[in-house]
């Protein structure tokens, strides 16, 4: 068994006769203890609350206040009672070591004292001192593990549910999206859901705060109502005891609680719904386009989270100072979702590496796109740059990725469209550029270029 650390511990001795304080003094001393002495009960216990000893040596027999009282009254006291406490006691004193036990003490040593036995029952009692304070502080670790573990899971649950309803509602829209070719329409889906969810969300959070107040209101009837009437009739009594009233009264708060949580919650979602299909602003407008992957990011987030063998797949931002940029909000947003789903598609069987996904933002000065007399003229353009480590793309495959109906999906997964018309809100409507550079099993980079201020249409 390994020696304890003397050096780390203080022991309080107590004895109303000087010559044991000093005879016993002496033993701890020698073994290494750092010790402190008291020669009354009311001494001992202000010596306690002032150098808050690891052991106490208290003798049984003191006049005025014994070892029991000072023993009872310190572990009545939450601040010490779990230091443990050795009576030192005469052999014939047996009815009154049992009391000193029933009252706390963990062990005890008669008179006269040898120096053996009193070394290794304060040993053996730090040595268990020391376990428990490790087990304590172990089983509070464990437990704050435990309610984080439990708390990030019901986040994650209500997270996913909610964004697994937005998800279902985007994908009602897909024959809309492939008939009319118009990416646009899957934004005015979006901000449809945000508003019936803000209504809903709406009528939670005006009759909570009322429905908060009425309980208290009740409540407080229920308090005075057992006040005046302490003693109800057997009916009432069942009535109680049948729909545990206790019960109801604790838990009523706690899932008012819960309620509003919920619903702000609900609030979140919808602002960032909104910010993402931007339909309730003009259709051409000047934002902030790290705003806009970031909205779609929230929209994808139960995408990006393990999935059977997959891990989670980790996002990289590296934002570059830019400015705000004059576009069509609504679809670019809708070209960051494609790009992203496609990214997240291709890390779902990656393996042996973690699934990442970065998104790098740069501004830059180019010549203009544009045919012009002067050669020197540039224009302000900001690349953005999704890449994924994951599966690749066949290089046979690349030049054609953007024709209409080319897919690579099996039929029912892909119409081919989504490259292709997001080539088109690029190209054409913000007369930027898309390159894609991609190595088959190390990843896909997508290049989007597009000028801060939309050209003249």
């Amino acid at each position: 068994m390994n020696k304890i650390n003397t050096d780390n511990f203080l022991i309080l001795i107590v004895d109303d006769v000087s010559h044991n304080l000093q005879f016993i003094g002496d033993i701890v001393e020698t073994a290494g203890y750092e010790t402190t002495f008291a020669t009354n009960g009311q001494q001992a216990i202000e010596r306690v609350k002032q150098a808050r000893p690891n052991l106490i040596l208290l003798d049984l027999m003191m006049p005025d206040m014994d070892g029991i009282e000072v023993c009872s009254i310190l572990k009545a006291d939450p601040d010490y009672c779990d230091v443990p406490i050795i009576f030192l006691t005469a052999s014939q004193e047996t009815n009154s070591v049992v009391r000193a036990f029933q009252e706390g003490a963990v062990d005890y040593i008669t008179k006269p004292f040898k120096n053996e036995e009193v070394i290794v029952r304060i040993e053996n009692h730090l040595r268990l001192y020391i376990q428990e304070k490790q087990l304590e502080s172990q089983n509070l670790r464990l437990q704050a593990e435990i309610q984080e573990r439990i708390k990030a899971e019901a986040e994650l649950k209500q997270k996913t549910t909610q964004l697994e309803q937005t998800l279902n509602e985007l994908k009602s829209t897909q024959v809309e999206l492939i008939q009319s070719q118009k990416m646009s329409a899957l934004g005015q889906i979006v901000a449809g859901v945000a508003h019936e969810i803000n209504n809903s969300s709406n009528f939670i959070m005006g009759n909570i705060n009322h429905a908060i107040y009425y309980f208290q209101v009740f409540d407080e009837l229920i308090k005075l109502y057992q006040q005046l009437h302490p003693e109800p009739n057997s009916k009432i009594n069942n009535f109680i005891e049948e729909n545990e009233l206790n019960f109801l009264l604790d838990d009523c708060p706690k899932m008012m609680n819960s309620i509003k949580i919920g619903a702000e919650r609900l609030d979140q979602i919808v602002c960032s719904l909104r910010n993402f299909s931007r339909l309730d602003e003009a259709q051409i407008k000047t934002v902030d386009i790290h705003s806009g992957i970031d909205n779609t990011l929230l929209i994808l987030q139960h995408r990006l989270q393990s999935v059977g063998a997959r891990r989670e797949i980790q996002v990289v931002k590296e934002y570059a100072q830019l400015p705000q940029v004059t576009c069509y909000v609504s679809q670019l947003n809708q070209v960051f979702l494609l790009f992203l789903t496609n990214a997240i598609e291709s890390l779902e069987n990656v393996s042996g590496v973690i699934p990442t996904i970065t998104i790098r933002t740069e501004a830059v000065q180019t010549p203009s796109l544009q045919p012009t007399n002067d050669s020197s003229q540039t224009i302000d353009f900001i690349n953005i740059y999704i890449s994924d480590n994951g599966c690749g793309i066949d290089p046979d495959i690349v030049p054609k990725i953007f024709d209409p109906f080319f897919t690579t999906k099996s039929v029912g997964n892909g119409t081919g469209l989504g490259l292709s018309i997001s080539h088109q809100i690029i190209v054409q409507k913000h007369k930027g550029k898309i390159r894609c550079h991609s190595t088959p099993g190390q990843g896909t980079t997508f290049i989007i270029t597009i000028p801060l201020t939309l050209p003249a249409q």
